[in-house]
């Protein structure tokens, strides 16, 4: 089968999988014996059994989706509108709800919480949601997300149904819309694997600006590149940056389509993931990177090169050990800070004597100078770099400026 990248097949291999979802010993159908001792509580609970109820006409069934930003709830309710083919669906998002900003709340847009419950209009969101439910049609607002305003003269039409799916970051805030659902469903995704989602989603369907999406990085880096942060506070941010910068490495190694049988016999198409694998850390530096390397890649074998450095003299190789059979492996090199890249060029060198084709090479930091993407990128064109941050230059110490100083004192707690 082709090779795909794993950002090609990442959503399929973590999203949510439904086997089956049956609402029928609920309010949608009325069949004369529950189908499991489950359905028969649910009917119990959800299906008045009084002759007067039975007359009156049966109201739409609620189901809440919530979760974080970007965990994969559309997926989920594409799921389960999948699953409910032979009824009426209808799906409302909260996010048509969000309240259009004033001027200056626009003037000050990256400031502003797009998370906040005050985002929303919640008494809007509770009158459509009421008439749903009372079997009228609604109009439901759209929300321009580029302007951050509401197109006023443009509606979407939701007509009465079987079922009704309100999803949204926050449906479950307001008691009286959590009053009103008869199913609540939450969407509990990797806050990292949330972000890359995020990031994509922002920048290509909502036409953000990727500095907008990109404050939460912004903030981590300001955490550790403060001189006066404590040595836990440093390590814990610079692991959830080092995180995300390993699971982005990771998207670029080649992965195949792969079907397993499931313990109910049916058959599910996965990915195999590349076997031939292995990290490279930069010691000592880079070996604050091999725990997010290790938690993405089980077992994974890591090998270390230690190089002198002398200003901006990186050449002189002190110590090698790296796994026999590299030569077979793709490898991602770990330094958390490109400067000059002349270690980074020394490393990489080293791999290629070792018979590591240039390209299976991935090198991954958490900053990077201009020149020292320059330095490596001249060199070895094939070899890809993922890094968190660009800084401004180097000083005439060869220290990468703004910076955030000698990382492997602070990771380590040996910088006093």
């Amino acid at each position: 089968m082709p090779e795909k990248s794993m950002d090609e097949v990442m959503e399929a291999a973590a999203g949510a999988h439904f086997s089956g979802l049956r609402l029928d010993s609920l309010r949608l159908s009325s069949p004369s014996t529950p189908s499991s001792p489950s359905s028969a509580r649910a009917s119990q609970v959800l299906s008045p059994e009084s002759a007067s109820s039975a007359a009156a006409p049966r109201q739409p069934f609620l189901i809440g989706v919530c979760g974080g930003t970007a965990s994969g709830k559309t997926t989920v309710c594409d799921m389960i509108i999948q699953q409910l083919h032979d009824h009426r669906v209808v799906l409302v998002n909260q996010d048509s709800f969000y309240r259009g900003l004033t001027g200056e709340e626009s003037k000050h847009v990256q400031d502003y919480n797009f998370d906040h419950p005050d985002a929303f209009d919640t008494e809007q969101l509770l009158e459509c949601m009421g008439k749903l439910k009372s079997g009228h049609s609604v109009n439901v607002p759209i929300y321009d997300f580029k302007n951050h305003r509401r197109c006023s003269e443009s509606f979407r039409k939701v007509n009465a149904s079987d079922v009704i799916i309100l999803e949204g970051i926050l449906v479950f805030h307001d008691p009286q819309v959590r009053n009103l659902m008869d199913m609540k469903i939450f969407v509990d995704t990797d806050a990292d694997i949330r972000l890359a989602r995020r990031i994509r989603r922002d920048t290509v369907e909502r036409g953000r600006d990727v500095s907008s999406v990109l404050e939460q990085i912004r903030g981590m880096h300001t955490l550790i590149r403060d001189r006066d942060i404590t040595t836990p506070d440093f390590v814990f941010y610079s692991d959830r940056l080092i995180r995300l910068v390993v699971e982005h490495g990771l998207g670029h190694l080649p992965f195949t389509e792969k079907q397993v049988v499931t313990p109910t016999g049916s058959v599910y198409m996965g990915v195999d993931f590349c076997k031939k694998l292995c990290g490279v850390s930069i010691v000592r530096s880079g070996e604050s990177m091999e725990n997010a390397l290790r938690a993405c890649c089980k077992g994974i074998k890591i090998g270390k090169i230690l190089i002198h450095r002398d200003g901006d003299n990186g050449k002189q190789l002190i110590y090698e050990k790296l796994p026999k059979d590299i030569s077979e492996r793709h490898v991602l090199l770990l330094d958390p800070v490109l400067g000059t890249g002349n270690s980074a060029n020394q490393a990489i060198e080293l791999l290629i004597q070792k018979g590591v084709p240039e390209s299976w090479i991935i090198f991954l930091n958490l900053i990077s100078a201009p020149e020292g993407i320059h330095c490596v990128c001249k060199r070895f064109p094939s070899v890809k770099i993922v890094t968190s941050e660009i800084d401004v230059a180097l000083n005439e110490d060869f220290r990468v400026i703004p910076g955030l100083g000698e990382f492997g004192d602070r990771y380590f707690g040996t910088d006093n």
